[in-house]
Formats: structure tokens, C-alpha cells, sequence
């Protein structure tokens, strides 16, 4: 799996281009707000709060770091936001697993379809998702502090802690592939798998014009 350093913390895909999703057709971008947020619940992630220096907390109510929008002649709406969240790694103190994700929204517009005899208030335009998850490894901080233990780090990252990083490397991509899974499927986009799962996470209000339904 291609690996990248940058600082304390190993990425687990390309920093500069992440794991993409993008999707444009109708969807309801509040119920898929909802159902991503439900998802990364479940799976802990939490969000980050700083607090003076370099130090960070869980919060769990501040994941969006960033929202911006703006609207053209048209009335169309561009959407940016930003998902900041973390969570600490089980059995292993010295490592934090972070993820982060950008929203970039194009041509957003209110439009109604019918399924079933309901009316249904919805959106079309287009979305794109930047996943970037990474394992920080925070051990690191404390030897960069210390001028002595500075000249070991190297050696702890190779000897010591390197099978479990190793491990933790490939858990965070399996998430990381599952949630992009889970995303394409709620989208309703062809996805890769050897299976298709039993039961959606969540059902899925993504309306592609090329599914019959």
C-alpha cells in the first residue's frame, strides 16, 4: 500500500490526492450529511479541539473546521467544507489515527422528484470527496523535544515500534477503504467487491439517472 511521511505523521495514501469520491446527479445533501456523520460515529471518530501550544483534545461536537459557500447568477450554490477528526489507537498510547475530509459542492440547486406517489425536496449538482487518513505518531513530538533522545528516533521507529505500525497501517486503510465503500454505496455509484454487503449502513436518498428504480 503506498505510504507517505510528512512530519510525526504516515499517510496512508497520497497526501495530495487522498481517496476520492465524486458523484453529480440529484441526491439529498442533508440526509447524506446525516448518514456520513452517523457512520464515523460508529466507528469513534471524534473530533479536535486545540488548546494552546500543539495540544489536542477530543471533541466530540467540532468536527467541521472550515464551511464556505457562495452562490452564482444562476442560483446555483458552491459548497466547501471541512471534517477535522482523530482517535486514539487500542493498545498502542503512542499513536493517534487521523482523518481528514474536504466537500467540494458544484452547482448545488433545489428540485423535486416523485418515487412511490411522495413528492421528495431534494438537490442536483455535484460533490467530491478528498479522504486522507494518517497515523500520528506521537512519540515522535516527545524525542524531537529532547536532544539526546532526538538522535533515536530513527531506531525506535525500526526496531521497536515498527510492527505495529506495520498493523496499524493496514487497519486504517481497510477503514478508510470502507468508508469510501460506504460512501459509493450510498450514492448508488459501481463499486469493486468481491461481496456485496446484506444491509446498507444507512438507506440511500442518491437518485443517479442510471439506475432503473
Amino acid at each position: 500500500m503506498p505510504v507517505k511521511k510528512t512530519d510525526a505523521r504516515l499517510f496512508i495514501h497520497d497526501p495530495n490526492t487522498g481517496i476520492k469520491v465524486k458523484y453529480k446527479d440529484v441526491f439529498d445533501l442533508k440526509a447524506f450529511y446525516e448518514a456520513l456523520h452517523d457512520w464515523l460515529q460508529e466507528y469513534e471518530w471524534t473530533g479536535m479541539k486545540l488548546e494552546g501550544g500543539d495540544s489536542v483534545t477530543k471533541d466530540l461536537d467540532r468536527w467541521e473546521t472550515y464551511y464556505g459557500e457562495r452562490k452564482d447568477q444562476s442560483g446555483a450554490t458552491e459548497i466547501w467544507f471541512q471534517w477535522r477528526m482523530m482517535r486514539p489507537v487500542e493498545h498502542a498510547a503512542f499513536l493517534t489515527y487521523y482523518l481528514d475530509m474536504d466537500f467540494h459542492c458544484i452547482g448545488v440547486k433545489p428540485t423535486q422528484i416523485v418515487r412511490e406517489g411522495v413528492k421528495w425536496e431534494v438537490n442536483k449538482g455535484e460533490i467530491e470527496i478528498t479522504i486522507k487518513p494518517s497515523i500520528h505518531k506521537k512519540y515522535e513530538d516527545e524525542f524531537s523535544k529532547n536532544w539526546f533522545l532526538k538522535e533515536f528516533q530513527g531506531m525506535f521507529t525500526k526496531r521497536i515500534y515498527r510492527r505495529e505500525l506495520q498493523e496499524r497501517e493496514k487497519e486504517l486503510y481497510q477503514e478508510a477503504y470502507a468508508l469510501q465503500n460506504f460512501i459509493k454505496q450510498w450514492f448508488k455509484l459501481k463499486r469493486y467487491l468481491p461481496y456485496e454487503e446484506t444491509k446498507n449502513f444507512a438507506p440511500s436518498y442518491a437518485w443517479p439517472s442510471h439506475v432503473k428504480e
